[in-house]
């Protein structure tokens, strides 16, 4: 086994329970290829021995040159003029939970922060003898690089049968919801049934107004059948999203896999109630689990790898900065065990770096002016930036 999976393991990031539930089905093939490559490289900007813990997030409100860091154990860091400050932004790491998947996953700046200051917060809170909740807090800037606390709580998910598949993250959509994937609650093969339940808020892309607190829930989200009627889900039928991005009046799901497949939805972003097929499929490879694979209505993937490839796809975001013109518009994504960079078009040509390998990376992040970074498990930043 190879030192950065293990790795990999030790940190209880994403990866499938006990490497997935492989004698129930087997499948190692990748079913789009890799048909291009691109040109880019990355460079350093904060290196293993600048004291980041687990960087989990990286945000920054439109054209402010500072990056906003979120680490695992609950705090979020600011680098300035090129250094890491010692004061952290926000410090709510007596709440937060790191067993298993959990931790302070992402965060997200609302659209108005210059004139209203609000920063949400997602996280996985501490209560003592559970496995935590998915929380999303507001909080507001009390001075330019410190969070006011406590925060207002926005919204609460229970997540109590198991310690992985949290999701997630938080973010705005361009239609000024704010937005939150959840996954399914643990286990393997949805064994709590969650995903397909629209009535369940895990395994799920849910969209809310948090125009004013408490939220509401838009008029024009999807009515769900079987009596479930209206609620804050937007879609169903994830395992665990990771990670989603909006670009271009599209929406980016990286849908993290079990035992076969990894796999990159991209719809309409103003498409309601989409099922995106789990547990029935595992993106186009049928398992039949919670629903015949003949189902009408769901939606497959468009790109998926094998395990052979990877162990958990992570995803990162539209390209929309200037530092590497020849990547505008192409969405970027990596593997926890893969290590690779690979882009996906819209028109679907998957390419990949071949020189570029990043090891572990646990997530990717975007600046102020769309400039991408990948954030790893030995705790650097590192930007991606022309050859």
């Amino acid at each position: 086994m190879r030192m950065w999976y293990s790795l990999a393991v030790a940190l209880g990031l994403l990866l499938p329970v006990a490497c997935g539930d492989s004698s129930s089905y087997n499948d190692a093939t990748q079913t789009t290829p890799v048909s291009a490559t691109v040109n880019f490289r990355l460079q350093e900007v904060i290196g293993s021995a600048a004291g980041l813990i687990g960087p989990m997030d990286l945000q920054a409100p439109l054209n402010d040159s500072r990056l906003f860091i979120a680490e695992r154990p609950g705090r979020i860091r600011i680098v300035q003029n090129g250094a890491l400050l010692p004061a952290p932004f926000l410090d709510i790491s007596s709440r937060v939970t790191t067993d298993g998947e959990a931790g302070l996953l992402s965060f997200a700046f609302d659209p108005q922060f210059s004139t209203n200051g609000f920063v949400y917060v997602h996280f996985i809170e501490n209560i003592p003898g559970t496995t935590g909740d998915i929380v999303v807090e507001r909080y507001l800037v009390s001075s330019p690089n410190v969070l006011q606390t406590p925060g207002t709580e926005v919204i609460r998910i229970p997540h109590r049968e198991a310690g992985n598949h949290y999701g997630g993250r938080v973010a705005f959509g361009p239609d000024g919801m704010l937005y939150l994937s959840t996954g399914d609650g643990g286990g393997g093969n949805n064994q709590f049934g969650h995903a397909q339940d629209a009535a369940s808020h895990l395994g799920k892309l849910l969209r809310i107004d948090v125009s004013t607190l408490p939220y509401t829930i838009p008029a024009n989200n999807p009515v769900w059948p079987n009596n479930v009627g209206q609620n804050e889900n937007w879609a169903i039928g994830l395992r665990n999203p990771f990670r989603y991005a909006f670009d271009a009046g599209q929406l980016y799901i990286a849908d993290v896999g079990q035992s076969a497949r990894e796999e990159i939805d991209v719809v309409a972003a103003g498409t309601p109630g989409v099922n995106y097929g789990w547990s029935i499929m595992e993106g186009t490879l049928c398992l039949g689990i919670g629903g015949p694979c003949t189902t009408p209505g769901l939606t497959a993937p468009v790109y998926e790898y094998g395990h052979p490839e990877g162990c958990a796809i992570i995803g990162g975001y539209a390209y929309r900065g200037a530092a590497v013109p020849g990547l505008l518009g192409q969405y970027l994504f990596s593997d926890l065990c893969g290590g690779f960079v690979r882009t996906l078009s819209i028109t679907g040509v998957v390419s990949e770096e071949p020189n570029v390998n990043v090891g572990n990376p646990l997530s990717f992040g975007q600046d102020g002016f769309g400039e991408i970074y990948v954030l790893t498990a030995d705790n650097r930043v590192l930007q991606i930036v022309s050859p």
